[in-house]
């Protein structure tokens, strides 16, 4: 399937996949990136290569997506293909449990809307989850506001073994490099900046168009297939499940992109909640999700407040302009924002 993303594996979600010996694949096909560039207005630039010689991985998501489902399948997992969740099935709980989550509806093709029993339900079915939606879960924000637009360009100039995040006033563009001379490019913005949200087309040419330092790089590119579009990219998930039910990827909270760190969140986040699954198996005891959430916090809180920081620097044209004259003064505060957001401090970690 294909779904908008910036097609990038930071340094530390590339750790994660070695440590469960599912990185072969994406290091045999993953164009191998160094760093990242940043820019931001007034042509301000600072380039930050991974310390100590890391590297992440560009790969198309939906490659990326296909290896790991053949690997689950071979690992034992059963997969069934074009089943859609209706909702959870649910039990009334006394005291403060509220609701047990006992399973899911499901239709397909074999099936017309059955229920599909279970002792432990992993919901990981997006940003707009159909299960943590409907037991009021998750909500959009009303800030930020944020909508995405992602292509993939032939002939752009100017690529090279640096992603790029180009950080204008209440807007930023990504730029990865592939493997196969393709270049995904993911504009984000605010609903007033995507004016002409019904022609994404014409919206993403537009804000390269107007930005000096891409212009001329995308002059003589095109769009190999029709963007795709997401939003509003916010969701806020107050807990990470009820009894019975566990959130995990963007299902348990999605994160503005700006870092790149959705990956990562997803990878761990996944781990975390297999975990307690396996431990909600063994005791009994449905309520995990007070067990994951702890475990989510310990894991996610700081990047959770970093991510928040930089949001509010993007929002606020006076914040950004101080960031910018920060860069200019002491460079090496922003290549040290490059190695956090690409996790290495972590790969050490969890290569052990």
């Amino acid at each position: 399937r294909h779904k908008l993303c910036g097609d990038s594996v930071s340094p530390g979600a590339l750790a994660v996949l070695r440590r469960l010996s599912l990185s072969k694949w994406i290091e045999t096909h993953g164009r191998p990136i160094d760093g990242m560039l940043l820019t931001g207005p007034r042509n301000s630039c600072v380039e930050g290569r991974y310390p100590d010689s890391l590297r992440g991985r560009v790969v198309m998501r939906r490659d990326f997506d296909r290896c790991l489902l053949e690997q689950a399948i071979a690992a034992g997992a059963q997969f069934e293909d074009r089943v859609v969740v209706r909702g959870p099935v649910v039990e009334p709980c006394h005291g403060e449990r509220g609701v047990h989550v006992r399973g899911v509806l499901v239709r397909s093709a074999r099936r017309a809307d059955s229920p599909l029993p279970a002792k432990v339900t992993i919901a990981a079915d997006g940003r707009r989850s159909t299960l943590a939606f409907a037991l009021g879960l998750a909500t959009h924000p009303d800030r930020p506001r944020r909508w995405a637009i992602g292509a993939y360009f032939e002939g752009v100039s100017g690529t090279s073994s640096f992603g790029e995040m180009h950080v204008r006033a209440g807007e930023y563009l990504g730029i990865a490099p592939l493997a196969g001379g393709l270049t995904n490019a993911c504009f984000v913005g605010s609903r007033a900046t995507l004016a002409h949200m019904r022609n994404p087309e014409r919206t993403l040419r537009a804000a390269i168009e107007r930005d000096v330092q891409l212009r001329e790089r995308f002059a003589g590119a095109h769009i190999v297939a029709p963007p795709a579009v997401l939003g509003p990219l916010a969701v806020d998930v107050r807990t990470a499940g009820v009894a019975g039910l566990l959130l995990a990827g963007d299902a348990a909270g999605f994160v503005d992109p700006i870092t790149g760190d959705g990956l990562r969140f997803a990878l761990r986040g996944g781990e975390l909640a297999a975990e307690t699954a396996l431990q909600m198996l063994q005791t009994g005891n449905p309520d995990g999700h007070i067990t994951l959430a702890r475990r989510r916090r310990e894991a996610f809180a700081w990047k959770w407040r970093l991510n928040r920081t930089l949001r509010r620097i993007v929002d606020s044209p006076v914040a950004l302009s101080a960031g910018v004259a920060a860069a200019s003064v002491a460079p090496a505060i922003i290549r040290l924002l490059i190695a956090v957001a690409g996790d290495c401090h972590s790969t050490a970690v969890e290569q052990c």
